[in-house]
């Protein structure tokens, strides 16, 4: 999970379409769908908004961050910031929160465009996810909740198996950097090359954790 930037990104004009009370999900053409996930493309690349896994490898779906299945959260069935692009796993990410998780208080969850991962996680080479050290008791409940219900923890295989192959390939560099004796910042700048190109991959949160933070 990596923090994202929906002001860049404008609201799809399609969404102005439909009202709550008078449309459902269902009645969403499939072109207006399409340019949905244009829209959210365009934020969040082709990675899920939640594992970071490959859309095109892994399925999709356009997701609610607030169920639009609960009566408390229908009104925003149609609004622009409750959406994301999500893998279509049912093992984790959307289709879990939905339907494995059980009960949560979304208000206790990360919401990538409003909280900034990275300061609740860190990856590891080995595919885990620890909680950042320092969390306060009310942010350490939101990491880990948001862990659970979006089945994003360490204890996942298929995850964490993916995650270390994104990873496989930068240890050597970053063990070779930390034997060095560099600062967290000359390394920040040492890799700052590499990292500007492997932004657009798969699990980058991950390679940027394990070269920047191992």
């Amino acid at each position: 999970m990596r923090k994202l930037n929906r002001a860049a990104v404008p609201a799809p004009p399609c969404l102005g379409g439909y009202q709550h009370g008078t449309h459902n999900w269902a009645d969403v053409s499939p072109e207006h769908r399409a340019e949905i996930r244009a829209q959210l493309e365009t934020m969040q690349g082709k990675r899920c908004a939640y594992c970071e896994g490959d859309i095109e490898v892994l399925g999709q779906h356009i997701e609610h961050f607030r169920r639009k299945g609960d009566p408390a959260y229908r009104h925003l069935t149609f609004d622009w910031n409750n959406l994301y692009w999500s893998c279509g796993q049912n093992d984790s990410c959307g289709h879990f929160k939905d339907t494995g998780a059980g009960p949560y208080n979304v208000a206790h969850l990360i919401d990538p465009c409003l909280h900034d991962p990275d300061g609740f996680f860190v990856f590891r080479s080995d595919g885990t996810v620890s909680l950042r050290p320092g969390l306060s008791e009310q942010d350490e409940h939101r990491a880990k909740e948001t862990l659970r219900v979006f089945s994003l923890d360490a204890d996942r295989g298929r995850l964490r198996a993916m995650r270390k192959a994104a990873v496989s390939g930068y240890v050597a560099d970053a063990d070779e950097a930390a034997n060095a004796g560099l600062s967290p910042e000359d390394i920040r700048e040492y890799f700052a090359d590499v990292l500007e190109y492997a932004k657009s991959f798969p699990f980058f949160t991950a390679i940027k954790h394990v070269l920047t933070e191992s």
